[in-house]
């Protein structure tokens, strides 16, 4: 188990989203060296079915790669807000329905290897249609699939958000164990 011990640390860019800083560390046999980390708040990412079992998905924009990209709902935790919280305002804010049913799937950090952003991952049922409030939600197309589409969608490629795959992974893998008990 290493102990790296932290010998400096320099703020070098306070965003919005997230902040960047790099600190100097000294490994366990010695050496110093320095670790670029991007410090990025906790973030929720929600598989949601509808009445009919299937899966609700989103098909957006990302400008950083300059493509659509088809993703589960997602997004951050605000301040003092709770996990669960962050999940209906999500919801209501991107796809237009409130969950009745939220259930806790599990988690992970999304990069590790130089960030900090950890994403909790739930099961949103039992939906009531709401109105969509967020002012950025207008290039949002929602995508319904049955279940049994998303393996192909992911091996094709066509499914390629790392947040998507893996809290889809996690779905199934809970519906396994279920079905399985």
């Amino acid at each position: 188990m290493s102990n790296n011990k932290l010998i400096s640390s320099e703020s070098i860019y306070e965003g919005n989203a997230v902040s960047l800083r790099v600190d100097t560390i000294e490994l366990d046999n010695g050496r110093r060296t320095k670790r670029e980390v991007v410090q990025h708040s906790e973030c929720i990412a929600v598989v949601v079915l509808d009445e009919n079992h299937d899966i609700i998905l989103e098909r957006q924009f990302r400008y950083a790669i300059g493509k659509n990209l088809l993703e589960i709902p997602a997004g951050g935790i605000e301040p003092g807000e709770s996990p669960e919280d962050a999940v209906r305002r999500e919801l209501q804010e991107e796809i237009g329905y409130l969950p009745h049913n939220i259930e806790k799937l599990g988690g992970f950090y999304s990069a590790p290897g130089y960030g900090t952003e950890y994403l909790h991952c739930f099961l949103a049922t039992e939906l009531e249609r709401n109105r969509k409030y967020a002012e950025d939600t207008d290039e949002i197309e929602l995508v319904q699939l049955p279940q049994a589409e998303i393996y192909r969608l992911i091996v094709s490629g066509e499914l390629c958000d790392a947040k998507s795959i893996a809290a889809l992974l996690i779905f199934f893998a809970n519906c396994s164990r279920n079905k399985a008990e």
